[in-house]
């Protein structure tokens, strides 16, 4: 069995290795291989390389580790949902360090006290994600709301009017999203929305 230790912070600023010698320390009653995952992303984020490169790494009856539910995600309901199914996909154990209950899955078998566990444990993480979703939206309405009161305006990115006059142009020559999105070097969902404004 391999632990996979997952540690994330948000931006490079933060430190995403803080917790990892206590999760180090803490696999040490886990028998097993230790393999160490440290990312600079959100938490809003379902698309993430590093929790992507641990879920296509990982195998079935292995532990992701995480020192707190947060650290793992801070998505939306119907996000998460998406996050829990590929973690269940690949077998893995979920144990959160600051969630006592799960670590009693590292142990548990497939009776019914694990089965019971495991309930609990969905229900609790569950919880703990919504909090730390709706701690996120609120941090962002507070910033929001201090910005205003201070007067501050951002300017915002100024649209490149050359690059949507040739995306138009482009479109009007019959050429696919996907050759304009090319030979103007935006995404395609850019390609969309520049025309969808300009109709």
């Amino acid at each position: 069995m391999t632990i996979r230790i997952y540690v994330r912070a948000s931006t490079k600023d933060q430190d995403a290795e803080r917790a990892l010698d206590d999760l180090k320390k803490f696999s040490t009653s886990i028998h097993g291989v230790t393999v160490e995952y440290i990312e600079n992303e959100s938490g809003t984020k379902l698309n993430r390389p590093i929790l992507n490169k641990l879920l296509g790494e990982a195998e079935n009856g292995d532990t992701l580790l995480v020192e707190s539910v947060d650290r793992l995600s801070r998505l939306k309901q119907d996000e998460f949902e998406i996050l829990k199914g590929r973690i269940k996909e690949k077998g893995l154990k979920l144990v959160v360090a600051d969630l006592p209950t799960t670590h009693m899955l590292i142990s548990s078998d497939d009776t019914i006290t694990g089965s019971i566990l495991n309930l609990i444990n969905n229900m609790l993480i569950d919880l703990l994600a919504t909090m730390a979703r709706l701690d996120n939206d609120k941090r962002r309405e507070r910033i929001k709301q201090g910005l205003e009161r201070s007067g501050y305006k951002p300017s915002g990115k100024k649209a490149d009017t050359i690059k949507h006059s040739r995306i138009k142009e482009l479109d009007s020559k019959g050429l696919t999203k996907e050759e304009i999105a090319k030979a103007v070097g935006y995404g395609v969902a850019t390609v969309y929305r520049v025309l969808k404004d300009a109709k």
